[in-house]
C-alpha cells in the first residue's frame, strides 16, 4: 500500500524533558493504526505535532512526501490533516450543525455549502436529530461523536482520534467502533490513541508502543500483546497470564 504519513526522527522537549525522543514510523494508506502507552509517553505530544500544533526540536512529519511538521495546523489542516481532542472542545454556545459547520468551513467558503456538507456528515455520524440543539446539551458520548463529525467535515485524508473511546459504556464503544471502521469505509487512514486495549487491539492493523518518549515496539496486535517490554511497561500482568 503507499504510503500517507511518514514521522520521521522526531524529537520534542519541554523544559529538558524529552516528550519525544527520535521517533520514527510510516502509516499506509487506509490503514488503521493505534498509538498506546502508559500516560506520560509522549502520545499527545506526537498527535500535537502531527497535527502541526507544534513544531518539533528536530525530525520530520510528511505528508505524501511533503513536509509539513511547523508549518502550523492550518497547513496541516489544509493538506489534510484532522484531530480530535480527549478533552472535548466543542463551541458550546453554536447548535451542532454549527459547530461541523466549522470544519466544513476548511473546504468552502459558501455557507450553503458548508451547510450541506456538515448536514451529511452529522447524518454519517448518527447525529442528525441533534443538529438544532445546543452542543453543551449533547451526552458525553453523543460530544464525542460530534469531534469526529466537525474533524470529518474538513474532509481529511488523515484523522487523528485522541481516546475518542475512553469513559464509554461496552455498548456506546462498540458503536464508536463501528463509526471508525465507517471512517476508514470512506477511504480516510486513522490513528488512534487508546487505553481500552479489548476494544482497540482488535480494531487496528498495527500499534506503535510508547514508552518515556520512546518507540518500544511496532507490531500487529498479535504480536504486541506477547512482547514481553510491553507488558512490562503497560498492559500488565494480566496480558502475561495470558
Amino acid at each position: 500500500m503507499k504510503t500517507l504519513l511518514e514521522v520521521d526522527n522526531l524529537r520534542k522537549s519541554f523544559g529538558g524533558v524529552a516528550a519525544n525522543d527520535g521517533i520514527s514510523f510510516n502509516v499506509a494508506e487506509g490503514e488503521i493504526l493505534g498509538l498506546i502507552g502508559p500516560n506520560g509517553a509522549g502520545k499527545t505530544s506526537l498527535f500535537n505535532a502531527i497535527s502541526g500544533e507544534i513544531p518539533p526540536d528536530s525530525g520530520e512529519v510528511r505528508l505524501l512526501g511533503e513536509r509539513v511538521s511547523g508549518r502550523g495546523p492550518a497547513l496541516c489542516a489544509a493538506r489534510g490533516i484532522a484531530r480530535t481532542f480527549q478533552v472535548v472542545r466543542s463551541f458550546d454556545s453554536m447548535t451542532v450543525l454549527e459547530n461541523v459547520m466549522v470544519g466544513a468551513f476548511a473546504r468552502t467558503a459558501r455557507p450553503r455549502a458548508a451547510m450541506q456538507a456538515a448536514q451529511e456528515t452529522l447524518e454519517f455520524c448518527g447525529l442528525a436529530a441533534r443538529a438544532d440543539r445546543p452542543a453543551w446539551s449533547l451526552s458525553p458520548p453523543e460530544k464525542r461523536r460530534l469531534e469526529v463529525a466537525r474533524a470529518l467535515a474538513t474532509r481529511p485524508r488523515l484523522l487523528l482520534l485522541d481516546e475518542m473511546l475512553t469513559g464509554l459504556t461496552p455498548t456506546e464503544a462498540q458503536g464508536g467502533v463501528q463509526l471508525v471502521r465507517d471512517v476508514q469505509a470512506r477511504g480516510v487512514t486513522i490513528i488512534m490513541v487508546e487505553h481500552v486495549m479489548e476494544v482497540v487491539l482488535p480494531l487496528v492493523s498495527r500499534a506503535v508502543v510508547l514508552n518515556l518518549g520512546r518507540v518500544l515496539t511496532i507490531g500487529a496486535p498479535a504480536e504486541i500483546v506477547k512482547n514481553p517490554e510491553v507488558i512490562k511497561a503497560y498492559l500488565g500482568d494480566r496480558y502475561a497470564a495470558a
